[in-house]
C-alpha cells in the first residue's frame, strides 16, 4: 500500500490545514520536521500555525456551532458512525502512519492503537442513543446543552487514540472543535482530517491547525471565542495551559502526568501477577501518562519478583517496529529518549539495584532512539526514579512491610491518574482499591473498558474522558424552572 506519507504528500496535505470543510494553506512559512525515530531520518515536514489561522479555526467552529449543536442526536451519531467505519477501513493506513511518525510496532499500532481509539468514536455515538439531554425535576427542566468551540491540544505518545477521545465525545455533545494535535506526531491528525471530510462533517464542525504549545496552543487557550479546552499532556503544559484560560473564564479539562503505582498483597498469584504487571508497566514502551511504574512488592517476595520480572522483560521484543515479531519500537522522539537515558542514569546514582537493563541501546540497535527495557530493585519511595515520571520502559521495585505502608507509598506522590492492585482474596483488594487516591483503579488486571471515566487526582488534572463522562465534559446545565405545567 501507499506509505502515509507518500499519501498525504501526494493530497498536498502536508503543508496545509483543515479549516471550515477545506484544505487552506497556513498564513506563515513555518514548518516541523516530522523524524521517523526508528531510523532518526526526517521524512515529512509540516506547516506550523499562528495567531491568525487559529483565529481562522475558531471563527469556522463559532459560524457552525448555533447550527450544529441544535442537531438531532440521530444526526450526530449518523456522522460518528460513518467515522468509526472509515477508521477500522483505513486501519492499516493509520497503523502506519503511527510506526512512521512515533515508533509504535507496526503489531501494538493495528492490534491496540487503532482499534482502541476507534472505540472511543462507537461508544460517543452508542451514547446518543440513551443519553437524557432533557429530564424533568418537578415542574423545572434540567437541560444539558453543548458548550460551544472547544480546543482540543493532543499528545505525541497515543496521538489518534487521544484524539477520538476527545473528538467523538465533544461531536455527540453537539460541540464545534478545533484540534491541535503535536507537532511531534501530525502525520496521524492529517489522515483524521482528511477521515473526517470523508465521513461528510459539515464545514466548520471539525477542524485542524497543526502548531507548536507555544503558538498555537496558546492562542487556543486564550481565544476568547473558544468556550472550553481539553489537553493532554505533561502537568507543566496543563499549567501553562489553565494559566492561559484564566483570563477567559473558559472550562479547561486536563489529562496530565502521573505515577502509577501497582500494589502486589501478599496472597497474589506472583506467577501471573508479576509478567501482567511488567507488560503494564512497558505497554507502549512506557510512554503512556497511566503506565504503573512503580510496582510494590511484600519486602519478604522481593527475591521472587525480581526473577519473574527480569524473566517477563527478558521476552520483550525490542527493534524494527515494521517486523511483525517486534513487540517494542524505539522511544517517540530525541527528547524523550534523552530524558529515558538520563532517569536511567539516576536510577543507577541513586544506588537502585539494576535487576535488567541499563543505560544505552540493546545490543545491535546503533540507529534509532531505543532504550532498553529497565527494572530496578529496593527502590526507596523518596528516590527521583521513584518520584518522577520518566515516560519510558523503567520500572521500579519498591518493597513495603505492611498493606498500610503499601497504601501510603503508594500515594505519596503528587500524581493520581491510574493505579493497580493484585490479590487473591477479592475483599482485601477491594478494600485496599478504594483508598487509593487516583482516577482509575484496575484489580487483578481486568480487560480495558472505554465506558470507564478516565481522568486524575491531584497534578494528573481533572475533568474525565471516555463514556458518559467524558461527553459530560461537553455539557452545560441549564434549568428552566416552569418549563413543565
Amino acid at each position: 500500500m501507499t506509505s502515509p506519507v507518500r499519501y498525504l504528500a501526494e493530497a498536498g496535505f502536508l503543508g496545509k490545514f483543515y479549516i471550515d470543510g477545506e484544505w487552506r494553506k497556513p498564513v506563515g512559512s513555518a514548518t516541523a520536521s516530522v523524524v521517523n525515530p526508528a531510523t532518526e531520518q526526517r521524512i515529512a515536514d509540516v506547516a506550523l500555525g499562528n495567531d491568525e489561522d487559529v483565529d481562522s479555526a475558531v471563527a469556522a467552529a463559532r459560524k457552525a456551532f448555533g447550527s450544529w449543536s441544535l442537531t438531532p442526536s440521530a444526526e450526530r451519531a449518523a456522522l460518528l458512525d460513518r467515522v468509526h467505519g472509515l477508521l477500522l477501513e483505513r486501519l492499516e493506513l493509520f497503523a502506519q502512519a503511527l510506526t512512521c511518525e512515533m515508533g509504535a510496532a507496526i503489531t501494538y499500532a493495528r492490534r491496540a492503537q487503532v482499534p482502541l481509539a476507534a472505540e472511543h468514536i462507537r461508544v460517543a455515538r452508542d451514547n446518543l442513543a440513551t443519553y437524557p439531554f432533557i429530564t424533568a425535576r418537578g415542574r423545572t427542566a434540567i437541560l444539558r446543552e453543548a458548550i460551544g468551540v472547544c480546543g482540543l491540544i493532543t499528545p505525541w505518545n497515543w496521538p489518534l487514540y487521544q484524539i477520538t477521545a476527545k473528538v467523538g465525545p465533544a461531536i455527540a455533545a453537539g460541540c464545534t472543535v478545533v484540534l491541535k494535535p503535536s507537532e511531534l506526531s501530525p502525520l496521524s491528525a492529517l489522515l483524521f482530517a482528511e477521515l473526517m471530510d470523508a465521513a461528510g462533517c459539515p464545514p466548520g464542525v471539525f477542524n485542524l491547525v497543526n502548531g507548536t504549545g507555544a503558538i498555537v496552543g496558546a492562542a487556543l487557550a486564550s481565544h476568547p471565542e473558544v468556550d472550553m479546552i481539553s489537553i493532554t499532556g505533561s502537568t507543566r503544559a496543563g499549567v501553562l495551559v489553565a494559566q492561559a484560560a484564566a483570563p477567559t473564564v473558559k472550562r479547561v479539562a486536563q489529562e496530565l502526568g502521573g505515577k502509577s503505582p501497582n500494589i502486589i498483597l501478599p496472597d497474589t498469584d506472583l506467577g501471573r501477577a508479576v509478567p501482567l504487571g511488567v507488560g503494564a508497566a512497558f505497554r507502549n514502551l512506557g510512554q503512556s501518562c497511566s503506565a504503573p511504574t512503580r510496582m510494590l512488592v511484600p519486602r519478604s517476595r522481593m527475591g521472587e519478583v525480581e526473577i519473574l520480572a527480569a524473566a517477563a522483560a527478558s521476552e520483550l521484543v525490542v527493534g524494527n517496529p515494521l517486523a511483525e515479531n517486534t513487540t517494542h519500537g524505539p522511544i517517540a522522539n530525541h527528547p524523550q529518549f534523552e530524558r529515558v537515558q538520563a532517569m536511567i542514569r539516576v536510577g543507577l546514582e541513586e544506588r537502585a539495584k539494576l535487576v535488567i537493563g541499563g543505560p544505552g541501546r540493546p545490543t545491535d540497535l546503533r540507529i534509532g532512539f531505543y532504550a532498553r527495557p529497565t527494572i530496578f530493585s529496593n527502590v526507596r519511595r523518596d528516590m527521583r526514579i521513584a518520584q518522577e515520571e520518566i515516560f519510558g520502559p523503567v520500572l521500579s521495585i519498591i518493597p513495603y512491610d505492611t498493606a498500610d505502608e503499601a497504601i501510603a507509598i503508594a500515594n505519596d506522590t503528587v500524581y493520581g491518574l491510574g493505579a493497580h492492585v493484585q490479590g487473591t482474596d477479592i475483599e482485601t483488594v477491594r478494600a485496599v482499591a478504594r483508598q487509593i487516591r487516583s482516577g482509575q483503579v484496575h484489580l487483578n488486571h481486568p480487560d480495558w473498558d472505554p465506558n470507564a471515566p478516565f481522568g486524575g487526582y491531584k497534578r494528573s488534572g481533572n475533568g474525565r474522558e471516555y463514556g458518559i463522562e467524558g461527553m459530560e465534559e461537553y455539557l452545560e446545565t441549564k434549568a428552566a424552572l416552569g418549563f413543565y405545567r
